[in-house]
């Protein structure tokens, strides 16, 4: 099994068993320790893996780490763990203290579900106010999977991962500026842009005026960029010849699939159809990995699930009727819930549903 099939295995331990999870010793047991596991450290050898290691400071004493991961002799991260349903934020400063006692070079806190990687980036042997990677196994990344599989034994590389780390550092930081300056633009944002294409005198009301612009302007661009790039792998998907999937999604007793000579005359995959498809898997993929998601067409309704199975749904774009859109979401019961939409930039404002809907498959 690879490290990617490893991470997945361990997110289906954590949503199954998570519940039965009372304490703080039973989150390391059942979560932690085969993460460390999963990284190659045999967490039964003290010579890799040295539980509660003293991390005494000059005005306290008795304080230690969960974990120190060990090589030649040395701690090389520090891994502090809470209850799998405590809030990290109001913890850091504690890992911040055993940083300062140790020479290891990264920290972790962690719940057993999220992970917050740490390191001295700013100054040296004073852990940062910031993670320079978080990993939550409940939204798996797979990007971030290659970023964690660096911290395994066989490929642990300090160079590397400093590298790595400040430049993940940054990108973070500079992805909040973005996506603060998209929700709401800042005044200086709106003057730069404001004097590029005005040509009057800049006041402030006319800035006033620009600032509702601008946002507005920022998503019209970023709904362009996406229509282009869905637009795009459609036509790779044409080109490449991929056939249109028509077998109906839901069981025999629903709807039975049309007969293989009348398929082309009754079942017709529309191109807003496939876009809708391409906009709900951009949204779950925050949660399951993009190659899981899949659809079928059939005369009813366009299916959209996981892993090519239909008891798996995630939710049906019914768009036969141009005047009527709806989308809909089965439950457990398979009892569907529609809701209604004008357009497709409407699909995200179900991003909630469709993120709980795909939740149940990680």
């Amino acid at each position: 099994m690879d490290f990617k099939d490893s991470i997945f295995q361990l997110a289906e331990r954590v949503s199954a068993l998570k519940d039965s999870i009372l304490t703080e010793e039973a989150t390391k047991n059942a979560f932690i320790m085969p993460f460390i596991q999963m990284l190659g450290y045999d967490v039964f050898n003290p010579l890799e893996v040295v539980p509660e290691m003293d991390c005494d400071i000059t005005k306290k004493k008795g304080e230690k780490i969960d974990y120190a991961i060990m090589k030649d002799g040395s701690p090389i991260m520090l891994i502090e763990c809470k209850h799998w349903k405590q809030d990290l934020n109001l913890h850091d400063n504690q890992l911040k203290r055993y940083y300062v006692s140790s020479k290891a070079k990264f920290g972790v806190l962690t719940n057993g579900i999220v992970y917050r990687f740490y390191a001295d980036l700013i100054k040296e042997n004073i852990m940062d106010d910031v993670p320079f990677l978080e990993f939550n196994l409940e939204k798996i990344r797979e990007t971030q999977i290659e970023e964690v599989k660096k911290f395994c034994k066989g490929n642990f590389d300090l160079d590397n991962i400093l590298s790595s780390a400040n430049e993940l550092k940054y990108m973070s930081e500079v992805k909040k500026v973005i996506r603060s300056e998209f929700t709401e633009p800042s005044p200086e944002l709106v003057k730069l842009l404001t004097k590029r294409v005005y040509e009057g005198i800049v006041t402030q009301k006319v800035l006033d005026q620009f600032s509702d612009i601008v946002k507005r302007a920022l998503n019209s661009h970023i709904n362009d960029v996406m229509s282009e790039k869905l637009g795009i792998a459609i036509k790779a998907t044409e080109a490449a010849g991929a056939p249109v999937q028509t077998t109906s999604t839901t069981e025999p007793k629903e709807e039975e699939p049309a007969k293989e000579d009348d398929k082309s005359s009754k079942i017709n995959t529309t191109i807003e159809e496939l876009e809708g498809y391409y906009i709900v898997k951009s949204i779950v993929c925050e949660v399951i990995s993009a190659e899981r998601v899949t659809y079928r067409d059939s005369q009813s309704y366009f299916a959209i699930f996981a892993d090519d199975n239909n008891r798996r749904p995630i939710c049906r774009l019914h768009f036969n009727n141009t005047n009527n859109k709806r989308i809909g979401f089965v439950d457990e019961n398979r009892n569907e819930q529609m809701e209604p939409i004008n357009k497709l930039d409407d699909i995200y404002n179900f991003k909630k549903q469709l993120l709980e809907a795909a939740k149940r498959y990680v």
